[in-house]
């Protein structure tokens, strides 16, 4: 068989190949993400997929910020790490709902916390999405006012602010 007609066979093939990937992974619900925001100087980075938790507008875009709100008191700073993250360290006053852990915790926090309470939310800073999928969580309970501290526990420790 000449090579000519080789190479045509296998650019069909693959031709076949990339549309039936590419089908198949727009049309499952956990596909892959071809688009997203890889920035962190625009916010927590989060891939464009039909289960993005990411909504920037929630976002607390700098420790400052974050810091003010922590000083006025008027917020519950809620931690979304894991466990052994959160006894390594935490922000100072912080309430620890693991968001892979969510269901163990929630009805502690629903009956120390009433839905009008103002929650901030963090985790482990610009790549992780976590406090995001823990404001998502607290919003379908029917908690309203929530911001996602951005810069999360590793921004809080490096502006040296109160830590336990």
């Amino acid at each position: 068989m000449p090579i000519k007609e080789i190479a045509k066979e296998l650019l069909v093939l693959l031709s076949i190949s990339l549309f039936a990937a590419f089908t198949v992974n727009f049309f499952s619900p956990r596909g892959i993400a071809l688009l997203g925001n890889w920035d962190t100087s625009k916010g927590v980075i989060s891939a464009k997929s039909k289960e993005n938790v990411v909504v920037h507008e929630l976002e607390i875009e700098n420790v400052v910020a974050a810091k003010q709100i922590y000083d006025s008191g008027s917020a519950v700073f809620v931690d979304a790490r894991a466990e052994e993250f959160f006894d390594k360290g935490h922000i100072k006053g912080a309430v620890s709902m693991p968001v892979d852990l969510y269901d163990a915790y929630i009805d502690k926090f629903k009956a120390a916390y009433p839905l009008s309470v103002y929650i901030v939310t963090y985790c482990s800073g610009r790549e992780c999405d976590d406090s995001h999928q823990l404001a998502q969580n607290l919003f379908a309970e029917g908690y309203t006012n929530i911001s996602v501290f951005i810069d999360g526990y590793p921004g809080w420790k490096e502006a040296g602010y109160p830590l336990e």
